[in-house]
């Protein structure tokens, strides 16, 4: 399942494309290749050599597993509890939407996320999980479910915990102690979504999906390696971490080595199909570089496909709509 792409500026359709939203401050970027060095320096920092593995003391919670390789796994969810009630559509004004704001219960928490019907849909829409990036609620991501909606796909974005931000040296803390990293839970949050738009009465259950931009593409191969009732993930201005191309002969951390494994979504790549990889990414992408991606797209296994675009910027634009059609089309078929 995979394969192509394009963008503004001439889109070169080597099967990949592109993606946009606000162009971000520096600070991200910086940020972001801060937590890539940071990876290899706890690796291989001979004064981190200290190794545990996680204790089973709050297992009840969340019940997860990691394999020596770092696979995360969860065990067998509880039936899901939540609750719905219609709320104000703000964001679809020409047609106004179904709106519903969902709360489930996930991991000990709550939950929340916003349920977006298309307008005149069926009882049998495909629906779609939204995973915004770091810093983007559930509200601000409702332009992208817009548009999906238009295309007649029904969504559920999710409130990120954390607004879908991570704290890498803190989990890593967490991991070592025994206790849930924030990602964790965050990875858990997505596998409960699908439960909850499965009980949905407008949603075909047998076609779901899961897309997230930059961070929120992270956590979406993750989650769709995990399950195997979604369809496909759409990964826009995402990539993962590299770890996989670590010698682990030279790492002096085996438990910070076991921990970022679990949490780079390359890790997750050759287990996800049969479901669909699609990427969409900038050649000028102002926070994760292109060849971030190119090296998560080598990484994963057929079938896959990836699109380009030139624009300056990262997240979702408008260009990468003719792509988002067709490969949902081709995920749904």
């Amino acid at each position: 399942m995979g394969k192509k792409g394009s963008g503004k500026k001439e889109i070169k359709k080597t099967k990949l494309s592109s993606g946009s939203r606000t162009p971000k401050p520096a600070v991200f970027i910086l940020g972001f290749f801060l937590v890539a060095v940071g990876i290899f320096a706890v690796l291989y920092n001979p004064s981190n050599s200290t190794e545990k593995t996680p204790s089973n003391s709050t297992e009840e919670i969340l019940h997860w597993e990691l394999s020596k390789a770092g696979v995360l796994s969860f065990s067998e969810r509880e039936k899901p509890v939540f609750t719905v009630r219609e709320t104000e559509d703000l964001y679809s004004p020409e047609k106004p939407d179904t709106l519903k704001l969902i709360s489930f219960e996930s991991g000990g928490d709550k939950v929340q996320a916003l349920l977006r019907i298309p307008a005149n849909s069926s009882s049998s829409s495909p629906g779609i999980i939204l995973l915004p990036g770091a810093g983007v609620s559930k509200e601000g991501e409702q332009g992208l479910a817009v548009e999906l909606s238009k295309m007649g796909y029904a969504t559920l974005t999710l409130d990120q915990r954390n607004q879908g931000s991570i704290n890498f040296d803190r989990d890593l803390e967490l991991f070592k102690a025994g206790l849930e990293p924030l990602e964790y839970f965050m990875v858990y949050d997505v596998l409960k979504a699908v439960d909850i738009f499965s009980a949905q009465p407008e949603i075909n259950p047998e076609k779901l999906a899961v897309l997230g931009e930059s961070n929120g593409g992270k956590f979406a191969i993750i989650a769709c390696a995990l399950e195997p009732s979604l369809k496909g993930v759409i990964g826009i201005s995402t990539s993962g971490y590299g770890t996989e191309e670590i010698d682990p002969a030279r790492v002096t951390d085996s438990g910070a080595y076991q921990f970022y494994h679990s949490v780079d979504p390359d890790t997750y790549l050759s287990t996800l199909p049969p479901s669909k990889l699609v990427m969409i990414h900038s050649f000028n992408d102002t926070v994760i570089p292109h060849e971030f991606a190119l090296r998560t797209f080598a990484f994963a296994k057929e079938p896959k496909v990836m699109y380009n675009t030139t624009e300056e910027t990262h997240g979702y634009t408008g260009s990468m709509r003719p792509y988002l059609e067709k490969e949902l089309a081709l995920i749904f078929s």
